[in-house]
């Protein structure tokens, strides 16, 4: 008797045994999903966010006009684009509107005209700009705004020096190179090349008044 028993829960234990085994995927709890969500969305922001940090520390960056010193080119408050990079694989041009740090004051840039290059002489005589002995042709400043000086001053410009003016030439509207004198190339942040404020200014900064290549 004993073992007749023992032998049928033999035959039930291998029959059931036997029997298919069915598993049933489980789904991960709601909140489970919503907080992945929210971390590939983070992820997403910071990698967005680097990206636009390189760019903007290599490349591109926008400024803000302060002042009126670049009348009647640029005014104050308008907004520009100017590009970093271009400074390392060549130089600035006569005529370009650069951002500079200001020589005279801690953490502050500067927006002027590069009006000589390396190599040039530049000469203040006669209330008038001398580029290499020749009077220099500047259609970016208004008949209103002359060059208050009677005296003569003469700077040579030495490797990556140049020499940067304030279109606006009103006395003391535009602190620039006749003041602190040639700027070093490496004190130029970038060159400005677009203003996209105000939108009824927007467009193109021309860089290249004399209609020259240099």
């Amino acid at each position: 008797m004993n073992s007749e028993n023992k032998n049928e829960k033999v035959v039930i234990e291998t029959e059931t045994n036997k029997g298919p085994t069915i598993t049933k995927k489980q789904k991960p709890p709601k909140n489970e999903k919503e907080e992945d969500g929210v971390l590939e969305w983070i992820k997403s922001i910071v990698i967005a966010l680097v990206i636009a940090g390189v760019i903007k520390w290599l490349f591109f960056d926008a400024t803000k006009v302060s002042g009126n010193s670049m009348l009647n080119t640029l005014h104050n408050g308008d907004m520009l684009f100017m590009n970093k990079i271009g400074k390392h694989f060549h130089d600035y041009e006569r005529g370009d509107i650069v951002i500079l740090k200001a020589p005279d004051a801690y953490n502050k840039l500067y927006v002027k005209r590069v009006v000589g290059v390396p190599g040039d002489t530049i000469t203040l005589k006669d209330e008038k700009v001398y580029l290499n002995g020749e009077e220099l042709d500047e259609p970016y400043t208004s008949v209103d705004y002359t060059l208050q000086t009677s005296d003569t001053y003469e700077w040579y410009l030495l490797d990556n020096q140049y020499f940067v003016m304030g279109d606006n030439r009103a006395e003391g509207a535009s602190n620039d190179s006749r003041n602190y004198g040639p700027v070093e190339k490496d004190e130029i942040v970038g060159h400005a090349f677009f203003r996209f404020y105000p939108f009824s200014d927007m467009g193109n900064i021309d860089n290249n008044p004399y209609g020259e290549s240099n």
